[in-house]
């Protein structure tokens, strides 16, 4: 590769059926020669083991699938990008996901939520292309980042549009496969509060944030500890109201204050009532950017 070439986009392909894996692969190389497929899997296993292993840029998720549906291995590479998934000292974010589907209502809902995108079977050139720009464009901006002007005092003109989260995505497109199947969120959360165990209600917690062993539940006026992760978190609480802005990190839409960004350019969550900011990570910056 040149010294002034881009790297090539990297992807993973994620189908039951091979053929419809082959004519998708044939379609994007007419629509995006560049594209590097680096891996195929036939079921949402292979796939989400595929994606901790190549750490692509992209990965095409059939919604439905043997084993793991599509939306189901989604919500678990939505997980990855840090901790045991990625070698100490790399930098790597969580890919960008395109559905492929045969089914126009899966399709809409996840274009209307704009933090996906989507392929119909069997996959049209002219449709495709028009996925790949948009594609493009976010891995961009993804890439880049969005500018702050230096005479403004920090706040993106696009934060007041917030973009829904993947995982309330997910949750909804689970519910469309599964239509007799209503999530039921938590609505309590037990924590340790000094010596005593503590009933605190969800709707009360301001965010969750996590180190190696204890997560810190944050209200208004408790601090408290329980030992449930993060990533459990985010399947359990209802992701309307509680949105994953970092790894490691859930905080409630309703108390959620203001972005600003830090002096190195990092998207900063401000909190009702508190001095304290959440970091957004670069894998969840499409929250707060207009669509």
């Amino acid at each position: 590769m040149q010294a002034n070439e881009a790297p090539r986009v990297r992807a993973v392909l994620a189908d039951d059926e091979r053929l419809m894996r082959e004519q998708l692969r044939a379609r994007l190389n007419e629509v995006w020669p560049d594209l590097e497929i680096v891996a195929e899997a036939k079921n949402g296993l292979e796939a989400v083991e595929l994606v901790r292993q190549h750490r692509p840029d992209l990965v095409f998720l059939d919604i439905r699938m043997p084993g793991l549906t599509g939306v189901d291995a989604a919500r678990q590479i939505a997980q990855m990008g840090g901790g045991d998934d990625v070698p100490e000292g790399e930098d790597w974010q969580v890919p960008e996901i395109v559905f492929i589907t045969a089914y126009d209502q899966y399709a809409v809902e996840a274009f209307e939520q704009g933090v996906a995108d989507y392929v119909l079977k069997p996959a049209e050139r002219e449709r495709l292309a028009v996925t790949v720009q948009r594609i493009k464009k976010r891995l961009a901006l993804r890439d880049g980042g969005t500018a702050v002007d230096a005479h403004d005092d920090g706040h993106d003109p696009d934060d007041s549009k917030a973009a829904a989260p993947l995982q309330q995505l997910l949750h909804k497109l689970s519910s469309q496969i599964n239509p007799g199947s209503t999530p039921k969120y938590l609505q309590w959360i037990q924590a340790t509060v000094g010596q005593a165990i503590q009933m605190i209600p969800v709707e009360d917690v301001l965010f969750f944030i996590s180190d190696e062993k204890y997560t810190r539940v944050q209200t208004a006026r408790v601090e408290a500890l329980i030992r449930k992760p993060i990533k459990e978190l985010v399947d359990e609480l209802d992701p309307a109201l509680f949105w994953q802005v970092h790894r490691s990190t859930l905080v409630n839409a309703r108390a959620i204050d203001g972005i600003t960004r830090d002096f190195r350019g990092r998207q900063m969550v401000g909190v009702k009532g508190l001095t304290e900011k959440l970091e957004v990570s670069r894998s969840y910056t499409h929250l707060f950017k207009g669509m």
